[in-house]
Parts: structure tokens; C-alpha cells; sequence
């Protein structure tokens, strides 16, 4: 078993203000990233979505667990109904006229072993938010 957490950088040719920004403001991560009936960057705060694999959907129960303003932000990311808890953590960091974002996804091994939770739609469905919607949105 890979206990190992998936991690994913990027750049983009967007200030790190706007990228806290889209990562941080409900209305505009609906617009590349999942619809939110709130998020609030505030330690403790809870939200939830919808999402699956293509062949189901689930559930998603999340609750901010850190934030640095600006900089970092961590969530857990939990399955209603399904055992297992991981965390996901967003770092941005200056990248000469850009930002630098690291994706740290830890805890994909608590997952039960179906076929929806397994590692590589973890990194299909984050290789695709960061290296697609996410970069889109900013740099258009």
C-alpha cells in the first residue's frame, strides 16, 4: 500500500494574490473548481460538495483545519458514509512574475479499496484541477 501523499506543483503567470484569491473565494472557485454553498478561509470552518469518478458520485464532508493568509491553506477531505480521512493543503509561493502552487493530498490510503478511491483517480482528478481549470481561469 502506498502511504506516500500525492503531491502536485504548478506555475502560473498570476500573482499570488489572485491565485489565494480563486483557491479562497466561493464564487470564484465555482468557476473552475467545484460549486460551494459557502467557503470561508477560517480555521474550523465546514463545507461540502459533490463530485465523483464518472461512474459515481459522492459525498465530499471537508473542514479547514490551518490557513496562513495568503500563503497556505489545509482542509481535511472525507467521504460521507465511507471510512477514511485525508487532508488537502494548498502552499503558494512567489515564481518571479508568478506563483508557485504545491498540492499536498495525505491520507489517500485511508480510503476503503474500491475502485472509485483508488490513487490514480486521486491524481487524474488533481493533475487535471491544477494543470487544466485552475491554470485556465487564472492565466485567461
Amino acid at each position: 500500500m502506498n502511504t506516500e501523499p500525492f503531491v502536485i506543483e504548478r506555475i502560473y503567470k498570476a500573482p499570488i494574490s489572485k491565485v489565494w484569491a480563486a483557491i479562497t473565494d466561493v464564487d470564484k472557485m465555482a468557476e473552475w473548481y467545484f460549486k460551494l454553498a459557502d467557503f470561508k478561509p477560517v480555521v474550523g470552518f465546514e463545507f461540502e460538495f459533490t463530485g465523483g469518478d464518472g461512474t459515481k458520485e459522492f459525498l465530499h464532508k471537508c473542514k479547514v483545519t490551518d490557513v496562513v493568509d495568503g500563503s497556505k491553506i489545509t482542509h481535511s477531505w472525507t467521504y460521507d458514509g465511507y471510512e477514511g480521512y485525508s487532508e488537502v493543503t494548498w502552499e503558494l509561493f512567489p515564481e518571479g512574475d508568478g506563483t508557485r502552487l504545491k498540492l499536498t493530498h495525505a491520507g489517500l490510503e485511508t480510503f476503503p479499496e474500491l475502485p472509485s478511491f483508488k490513487r490514480e483517480n486521486f491524481v487524474a482528478g488533481w493533475t487535471h484541477i491544477t494543470g487544466i481549470s485552475l491554470k485556465e481561469y487564472l492565466e485567461k
